[in-house]
């Protein structure tokens, strides 16, 4: 959510803390934060199957230029491509599992997540795909890989493997 709301009335530029609109709009309906609704879905430990969201849970994300934190998902293994280039990679990576059609390849800070949190549940030997293209050649996306913990740019055309994410906000 932004820290401020901004809008126009009457040719007025209006900005409002979201905060002071929050509490505002508790206030009226007699409640407190503490009386929202809570997230009935805890994670499981780092690792481990993350039940109702498809995947294992990797860890926290946190949000880039004021995006908000979010939780990484990584789908299992028997959902994960091999020997595919990045563009297969790419529309291949969509596992609707349990209901989720939110899938795509992680980008170079996810996939480091991955391996510093879940490096186990990959395969050590081989590369794997990001979403990001290379800025200087775009001939060239990103690879990570799970036993050194190496990323480089490398050939689209190559042929490596690729496992899906997906994300759940963190809703303060």
């Amino acid at each position: 959510m932004p820290d401020v709301l901004e809008f126009e009335l009457h040719g007025a530029k209006v900005s409002i803390p979201a905060a002071h609109l929050i509490d505002s709009w508790l206030s009226k309906a007699k409640l407190t934060r503490n009386a929202l609704p809570q997230p009935q879905c805890q994670p499981p430990r780092i690792g481990a199957v993350w039940p109702d969201q498809g995947g294992i849970y990797a860890g926290i994300m946190r949000g880039e230029n004021g995006a908000p934190d979010y939780h990484l998902i990584h789908a299992i293994a028997a959902h994960e491509l091999t020997n595919v280039n990045w563009k297969d990679a790419c529309a291949g990576s969509s596992v609707p599992d349990e209901g989720h059609a939110d899938w795509s390849l992680p980008d170079r800070r996810e996939a480091r997540l991955l391996f510093i949190n879940t490096p186990d549940g990959f395969d050590a030997d081989d590369w794997y795909w990001t979403s990001p293209q290379d800025a200087a050649d775009d001939s060239y996306a990103w690879v990570q890989h799970f036993l050194s913990g190496d990323q480089f740019g490398t050939l689209k055309s190559n042929e490596y493997r690729a496992r899906a994410v997906r994300r759940v906000l963190i809703i303060e």
